[in-house]
């Protein structure tokens, strides 16, 4: 039996820039009564106002998401929590959208044919359930972490040049990549990055630092341009995804290429390193990306995708957060090889995230077997998956993927 839980998730942060988010309030008729009493008398025969305590007020009436939740089938919901990379020049399998209904597609590696990637957009269309359309996202920070090039998408500078120059040069440069996004069907940016490096890392700050792609050093200045980024990127109508929570900047190895040298000894609650992350969410931000790292002060020996104390108690508590959690690659990243495949997101789900992403396209079907096998295992754990699927038909409704 289908229960509508969605929510909390009116919430998939604002986006309020793009979306003009602004659900009904629900009041009933305040017509007062303009004394419909002969001569003064007041009793029990009186004609019931809109004050009267008895009256219900009027229900909002169901979201598109939510009506579409009610209609989906477990495997259709299960397919909802994977994001599938497909490489350059490759083609979507099958199978990824037609048997398992992922809910979307990354884009992997550097695409320089703004033809190359319209097509597999409309492909990845074709492909879905008509009234489930796909969720697109890209890796599109700037410097050298841009996936779109060519005539796909303009140059940007990188996080660390833009940071340097302040908030207006990252809302210039996230304009343009927000165009940019937006002209070849892509609904999503894997960015801005939110990390703060430590200064006494810099360049040794393996995943951010030696890339160019933090804002900087200093938390406040950091946040500033993470809103920047984010709001730049609503105005065109596409959402942002904070990454890498609850931060990358303090670690030495990048968590892509190496399980040794990912450990944070020092981020906990109430870091300071952790307000870059709070100013997007603020700005409206609609994902947050969970690092592969770990934390001890949060979950000792537990990577930050896989731990409540991240996701519930940090993330969606302390910071309020109440959108979509997605995780980092799973599916070729070195952090998380020791896991195996199936737990990879059913240990997301058990600690309160949402959508796992993989590189692999081949592990699709392992993946979503695996979480819906979990969500028959009880009813909480069912609801869990539902509560994560609303959030990904909340997040395309207001990215304009869904009909009212």
């Amino acid at each position: 039996m289908r229960r509508r839980h969605l929510l909390a998730l009116a919430p998939v942060a604002a986006l309020a820039a793009c979306t003009a988010d602004d659900p009904s309030t629900g009041t009933p008729d305040g017509g007062s009564s303009d004394g419909g009493s002969d001569g003064g008398s007041s009793g029990p025969s009186a004609e019931p106002t809109s004050e009267d305590p008895t009256t219900e007020p009027t229900p909002d009436p169901p979201t598109a998401a939510e009506l579409l939740l009610e209609d989906l089938t477990p495997r259709e919901l299960a397919g909802q929590l994977v994001l599938v990379g497909i490489p350059a020049g490759g083609e979507i399998p099958e199978e990824v959208l037609g048997d398992h209904h992922a809910g979307g597609i990354f884009l992997l590696q550097v695409w320089e044919s703004a033809e190359a990637v319209e097509s597999t957009v409309a492909t990845a269309r074709e492909r879905s359930r008509a009234d489930l359309p796909p969720l697109i996202a890209v890796d599109q920070e700037g410097g050298q972490v841009r996936m779109l090039r060519g005539d796909a998408a303009r140059r940007t500078p990188s996080a660390e040049t833009l940071g340097a120059e302040g908030p207006d040069a990252v809302t210039e440069a996230y304009t343009s990549i927000g165009e940019d996004l937006a002209a070849r069907g892509i609904q999503v940016a894997l960015a801005p990055v939110a990390d703060v490096v430590d200064p006494d890392l810099g360049d040794a700050n393996g995943p951010v630092g030696a890339l160019g792609r933090g804002f900087g050093t200093e938390p406040e200045a950091v946040g500033e341009c993470v809103a920047a980024a984010t709001e730049a990127l609503a105005a065109q109508g596409v959402g942002a995804s904070l990454k890498h929570f609850p931060g990358l900047g303090r670690v030495e190895e990048n968590t892509d290429f190496s399980a040794e040298g990912i450990e944070d000894p020092v981020t906990g609650s109430g870091d300071p390193f952790l307000e870059s992350f709070r100013a997007g969410i603020e700005a409206g931000a609609g994902m947050v990306m969970m690092s592969s790292a770990i934390y001890p002060r949060l979950e000792p020996e537990v990577p930050a995708m896989f731990s409540s104390a991240a996701i519930e108690d940090l993330l969606r508590g302390e910071l309020g957060f109440t959108g979509l959690v997605i995780t980092d690659d799973i599916g070729a990243a070195k952090a998380v090889a020791a896991v195996p495949v199936p737990d990879r997101a059913t240990r997301l789900l058990a600690a309160g995230g949402d959508v796992v992403l993989t590189a692999d396209a081949s592990l699709t079907g392992e993946l979503v077997d695996a979480i819906e096998a979990w969500a028959e295992e009880s009813e909480e754990q069912a609801r869990r998956v539902e509560e994560s699927a609303g959030r990904m038909l909340a997040l395309k409704e207001q990215l304009g993927l869904l009909e009212g």
